[in-house]
């Protein structure tokens, strides 16, 4: 008898990700924020009260398949809508059809998928028919709702935001493809827990991804019919050689995000690129790195060199635009920078104190002359008495206290030694030696 071949199973057909498309809540893997006993959505569900939302998050994080549940669960028809294909024409035939079964009793959720990609004019297409209830609208987003969706359908719908999926959320989806008969669950797979985690870290929250990378897994590793056995050498290659070095969330992550900020600081470019490639190979989100190099900026070069803060700005906003692997050279662009850039931790040093002496003194008065007296009653009060406007006085300076009686005196950024500091520090004595002798000279008069 011949033995059959997962291949000639009529239910293994289309990607492994779609088989699993969890049918119910009870099968759906994480947002348990939502989704568990107890919280909003879950509630609405089960009261079948599901008013119009948007579903704000990453990518294959569930928000398509979280929609198909409530249609279910809600025995409403189910439409799609791509925000790509659909043009106004489209929304109001389907708007139409969906007011007609509302006449008859039926529900109809409209899931409108990248819906910040629909026009001003196509998101009002949608209005009415939420406001008259012929629709629940059910939208997926990547981007903020609040800068993308038109604040009219916005104050309609309530938004939930979906967050990546925990790595043992993505674990748990790998070992049920594996069992179950949508996915695996006809053919023997073996493969090591450690693999299972390794994909969940290369999937970096997305469920999509870990699927995907476990079917290619699977089918790299068949050795007949029927078995299928994947080993660490076949996961390298099915995720184009890329190493996994350390769990993102783990101490090796920052082990390694000290070792280049240290570098960094200790003016080594050739450690700083090395430890900068070493978390880039491994998988680490760039973005995660560009605004560890930003913060780097001020804290250890502040205003020794004001240009690092603008180069770790720019490498940053190049993660946003272009992602890995392209961004990988701005990065390194922003890493050499700011290790040979002249260091100094006045900035960061002068926030530390001023913030230990602000937690001491939260009540401390903000000094009359420098108050806003929108009101009467505020001038009456001595608001804003005594104020000078700097501009106005020679050299746009005046001997005017600024901080509170108890803080007289105190100096919070003292600059450094190090690239241009000198010279401001130079320029800061000239102004509080300025300050001194308006403020024990006869009363100074505008210029």
């Amino acid at each position: 008898m011949k033995q059959a071949s997962l291949f000639e199973d009529k239910n293994f057909s289309g990607p492994l990700a779609d088989r699993m498309r969890p049918l119910s809540l009870e099968d759906y893997f994480g947002q348990k924020h939502l989704v568990e006993e107890g919280k909003i959505l879950r509630n609405m569900i089960a009261k079948d009260e599901v008013q119009s939302m948007i579903f704000w998050g990453p990518p294959g994080v569930g928000k398509t398949t979280l929609a198909r549940i409530i249609a279910r669960e809600t025995k409403s028809v189910f439409i799609t809508f791509s925000a790509v294909t659909s043009g106004i024409k489209e929304i109001k035939d389907v708007m139409g059809k969906a007011e007609g079964a509302r006449l008859l009793g039926e529900k109809t959720i409209v899931f409108v998928d990248e819906i910040h990609r629909f026009n001003k004019m196509q998101q009002d297409a949608f209005l009415p028919y939420v406001e008259k209830g012929s629709i629940t609208l059910i939208g997926a987003t990547t981007e903020n709702p609040s800068f993308e969706i038109n604040n009219a359908l916005l104050s309609r719908c309530k938004v939930f935001t979906l967050e990546s999926l925990a790595e043992q959320d993505l674990v748990s989806m790998c070992r049920n493809a594996i069992k179950d008969q949508r996915g695996f669950g006809n053919i023997g797979v073996t493969i090591d827990d450690d693999l299972l985690s390794l994909i969940a870290i290369y999937a970096n929250g997305d469920g999509r991804v870990a699927l995907n990378t476990l079917e290619l897994c699977v089918l790299n590793g068949m050795i007949d019919a029927v078995h299928s056995v994947v080993t660490r050498e076949i996961l390298d290659q099915c995720i184009s050689g890329k190493t996994l070095l350390y769990d993102k969330k783990g101490e090796e992550h920052y082990n390694l995000i000290s070792a280049l900020h240290k570098s960094m600081r200790n003016s080594d470019p050739d450690a700083a690129v090395y430890w900068l490639a070493r978390m880039l190979e491994a998988g680490e989100d760039p973005l995660y790195v560009a605004r560890r190099v930003l913060r780097f900026a001020s804290e250890d070069i502040g205003m020794a060199d004001s240009k690092a803060l603008q180069i770790c700005t720019a490498a940053y906003q190049a993660c946003q635009f272009i992602g890995m692997p392209e961004c990988s050279v701005h990065l390194t662009h922003a890493v050499v920078y700011c290790s040979l850039a002249p260091k100094s931790n006045a900035l960061y040093i002068a926030y530390e104190t001023a913030a230990a002496d602000a937690r001491k003194m939260l009540a401390e008065p903000v000094p009359l002359q420098i108050r806003n007296a929108p009101t009467r009653l505020m001038e009456e009060l001595g608001y804003g008495k005594d104020y000078k406007y700097a501009h106005d006085f020679e050299g746009h300076i005046t001997g005017m206290q600024c901080l509170p009686d108890s803080l007289q005196g105190k100096h919070y950024y003292l600059p450094s030694d190090q690239g241009v500091e000198p010279r401001i520090k130079e320029h800061l004595d000239k102004i509080l030696a300025r300050k001194d002798f308006l403020r024990n000279s006869p009363k100074e008069k505008p210029s």
